[in-house]
């Protein structure tokens, strides 16, 4: 394809990944399920081009402004206090799934050479963070759960992708280090994490000095690249290094951004995210014709792959549920201290996160980089689009069933020593109005502003009755905030016709239009709709 006929081509893929969700809204698919299964069928149609991934530029251009996105909005406090079973799964899992993987590929294929094996195993063994949230997006899980579940994806990739280049270069070369081997994974892992924090730092210290809105949107995205791109320069972690960094900014935000350059940055985050996340999954489905033109078609890849896939997949699957109920109970059992501070969930939530272990671009992305001569490379990359299209379509698609079914809602503990919303914005409200008071008094201690001052005592109070009867009072706040929207848009009615009637100019409609879509934005926020 030309230039012209690739970005034509792209926004058809737009397009589509705009369209399906709605086609299969009535399905029970998630949306990366129903963008996956498009692309597949994309794949087979004999009009659609060929799709030539770059696995370079998918890593790239994808992973770092997605792993950026995903830890600057990563609550940090609760990412810390899951770093124990966080890293059980990112390391342990991993590691784990790599081993097993490669033993039963190994008993399939014997002629296969272990370090081979060990590769796909590496390949397969991360789950992804872009499948993850996608899937988990809107699912009524725990906060507890659905941050173990994202944290494990942040970091898993960086483990995974250690193994995978060790074992190529075992592959390749016929030597393996122990030793050298550790010293890698301490290397990339510490010094991921370190230049990621300094990178953090100092984009929070330009963030401090520059606040126009577009600089700090532009240098976030730069930021993501730049960091990941440099890190794999200097031979550490990637992936790290932009999560890390990705945590820092998040974590320092409230502090270095103005209010607009917080909100607009948000904005187009937010639209990059579904743009990327949409083309990613379009994209693997897409992959799958590429791949049976290596295979020479269908029939011939499901005779030769076909056996290994299956096994590969059911592997996968297995795997992670061994390793999830020893991990979750055994540390508990053999530490009173542990099962004290934090009593073992029930069986159910470690189904869920067992069963939660979709791949994706991360998987894709390495089988298609082998080198063309790596022994066994076609039917690695088949067991890899394998094992991608069954936990996205399958896990993905049943995850939400298994919640409902097995799920009941836990009390949160974390959640308890913390303040509800309603209380946080009353301490908000009165701390606004002790410093009016303190700063509006005149010469004869008078207050300069007593209808502002007044505003904010009416503020406390509400904010104060809400925190008391918050439960008492749920019906009357959504007959209050439907009336107040009702108003809202009765205003911006008799605004848009002073417009047509030529009564007013364009500039005056988009100030005051800007300031109705600011209180509509606020009410509907209020009101628990966005």
């Amino acid at each position: 394809m030309n230039p012209l006929e690739t970005f034509e081509f792209i926004l058809g893929l737009l397009a589509v990944a705009l369209a399906l969700p709605m086609v299969t809204s009535r399905l029970p698919l998630p949306p990366a399920a129903a963008l996956v299964l498009g692309g597949m069928l994309l794949a087979a149609v004999p009009a659609t081009p060929t799709v030539e991934i770059d696995p370079d530029l998918v890593m790239v251009l994808f992973l770092p402004p997605l792993l950026l996105a995903s830890a600057y909005f990563t609550v940090w406090r609760d990412f810390r206090a899951e770093l124990r079973p966080i890293f059980l799964l990112a390391v342990g899992a991993v590691v784990f799934t790599t081993m097993l993987v490669g033993w039963v590929t190994k008993l399939i294929i014997p002629s296969l050479p272990w370090a081979a094996c060990f590769v796909l195993g590496a390949i397969v063994s991360p789950p992804d963070a872009v499948a993850a949230k996608a899937v988990l997006h809107g699912l009524p899980l725990p906060r507890r759960v659905v941050t173990i579940l994202e944290g494990e994806s942040l970091v898993n990739d960086a483990s995974g992708l250690l193994l995978y280049r060790l074992a190529v270069a075992a592959t390749l070369t016929g030597a393996f280090s122990v030793r050298a081997a550790a010293f890698s994974f301490l290397w990339l892992g510490a010094g991921g994490v370190i230049f990621g924090f300094v990178v953090g730092r100092l984009v929070v210290w330009i963030f401090e000095r520059r606040k126009a809105p577009h600089e700090v949107t532009l240098i976030s995205f730069l930021t993501s690249w730049v960091t990941y791109i440099a890190a794999d320069f200097l031979g550490v972690s990637g992936v790290l290094a932009v999560v890390t960094c990705g945590l820092v900014m998040g974590w320092r935000q409230h502090e270095a951004l103005t209010a607009r350059g917080r909100t607009e940055s948000r904005a187009v985050w937010r639209f990059t995210v579904a743009v990327f996340e949409s083309l990613v999954f379009v994209l693997i489905g897409l992959s799958l014709r590429g791949v049976l033109i290596r295979l020479g078609g269908l029939e011939a890849g499901l005779v030769k792959a076909g056996p290994v896939a299956l096994a590969v997949v059911l592997t996968v699957v297995v795997a992670r549920l061994i390793w999830v109920f020893p991990g979750t109970y055994l540390p508990r059992w053999l530490s009173p201290s542990l099962r004290l501070k934090d009593p073992a969930p029930p069986p159910s939530i470690a189904l869920v996160i067992g069963w939660a272990g979709m791949r994706g671009v991360v998987s894709l992305a390495a089988a298609l980089a082998l080198p063309l001569n790596f022994p066994g490379r076609d039917v690695l990359l088949f067991s890899t689009f394998g094992v991608i299209a069954a936990t996205v379509l399958v896990q993905g698609s049943t995850l939400g069933f298994l919640i409902r079914v097995f799920v009941r809602p836990q009390p949160q503990v974390a959640e308890s020593k913390t303040l509800t919303e309603s209380a946080a914005r009353a301490q908000v409200t009165a701390a606004s109005l002790q410093m009016l008071e303190s700063m509006s008094l005149n010469d004869v201690g008078q207050p300069r502003h007593p209808q502002l001052i007044e505003e904010y005592r009416r503020r406390v109070h509400i904010t104060n009755r809400v925190r008391d009867h918050e439960e008492v009072l749920v019906e009357r706040r959504r007959e209050h905030f439907a009336a107040a929207l009702a108003a809202l848009a009765a205003g911006r009615k008799a605004l848009i016709q002073l417009h047509h009637a030529g009564e007013i100019h364009d500039s005056v409609l988009h100030s005051v239009e800007s300031e109705l879509d600011l209180e509509e934005l606020r009410l509907r926020q209020l009101a628990g709709e966005e």
